[in-house]
């Protein structure tokens, strides 16, 4: 072994000691966002799988269009728009009320009464109209964002596909390097037992079979995210569609639990309000 050969051992070994501190900086950084998420700190964990996203891409665009929670949100935007246009449009209409009144006076004499009236716009001068053309210019706005909206989202999903894709891409060609270099690092070991190779040589090549390892790994925790970002993108991150042990929120039970409740100046209400602040403090 040369002098040379020892500069660029050692060059290598201080290369790989950054890597490990920054590795070990990434460790804590990332046990630093779990225990903000979750609570606590890792322990035990397992390896994630990457989530079961079966459908092709257009599948996946068609779905997203009809139900990602920004699309819901654009459509109800529209509709409220197309609400008030046929509420400035009735504005501008006549109206008829029909209206009874019946009543006693001290001597029990009963008094009846009914009446029509009929009233609507006679002049106001364009303001109604103005209002309707208003009203028409919002709802077209409301149709653009919404179209953006669509078309946002499907750009989305592409990309979270394309970046699901090059992961998976990314770990199947490390699953061949892993092969190769381990089939590498057999020879060239074998090779140095009969003087053929050195050991800078064994070590090298031991090198290409541990980048290649970390490169399967990482290219697997990047088809985990890439998944994940899929269902993102599609409005499916969700703790329903994930089936996650948690209690879901749900508004219909929220509303039957609170509807009944007592008001704040009632007796209950403030033995209520004494309670939780006996709890509070």
């Amino acid at each position: 072994m040369t002098r040379t050969d020892v500069a660029l051992a050692e060059a290598r070994l201080a290369a790989a000691r950054s890597l490990l501190a920054s590795a070990q900086g990434s460790l804590a950084r990332s046990a630093e966002a779990y225990v903000t998420a979750v609570g606590r700190k890792p322990d035990a964990l397992s390896p994630a799988k990457a989530a079961p996203v079966s459908q092709t891409l257009a599948d996946a665009k068609a779905f997203a269009v009809r139900n990602h929670p920004d699309i819901l949100q654009a459509q109800h935007a529209v509709s409220a728009a197309e609400l008030n246009i046929k509420r400035g449009e009735a504005a501008m209409k006549p109206s008829v009320s029909l209206g009874a009144q019946i009543g006693f006076d001290q001597d029990f004499n009963v008094g009846r009464s009914i009446g029509v009236t009929a009233s609507g716009p006679i002049y106001a001068g364009g303001r109604l109209s103005s209002q309707v053309r208003q009203f028409m210019s919002r709802r077209d706005a409301e149709r653009a964002a919404l179209l953006v909206t669509s078309m946002g989202i499907e750009q989305q999903v592409a990309n979270a596909y394309s970046f699901l894709e090059v992961a998976r891409a990314s770990a199947l060609s490390s699953n061949n390097q892993i092969a190769a270099a381990r089939v590498a690092f057999r020879g060239v070991r074998e090779e140095a037992t009969l003087g053929a190779r050195t050991t800078i040589d064994v070590l090298n090549a031991e090198q290409e079979l541990l980048s290649a390892q970390a490169n399967l790994i990482a290219a697997q925790a990047d088809e985990v995210v890439a998944s994940y970002q899929v269902l993102a993108s599609m409005g499916l991150l969700t703790a329903a569609h994930l089936r996650l042990p948690v209690q879901q929120y749900d508004p219909a039970a929220y509303y039957n639990l609170v509807k009944d409740a007592p008001t704040a100046g009632s007796k209950q209400g403030q033995a209520l309000d004494r309670v939780l602040k006996a709890i509070g403090q």
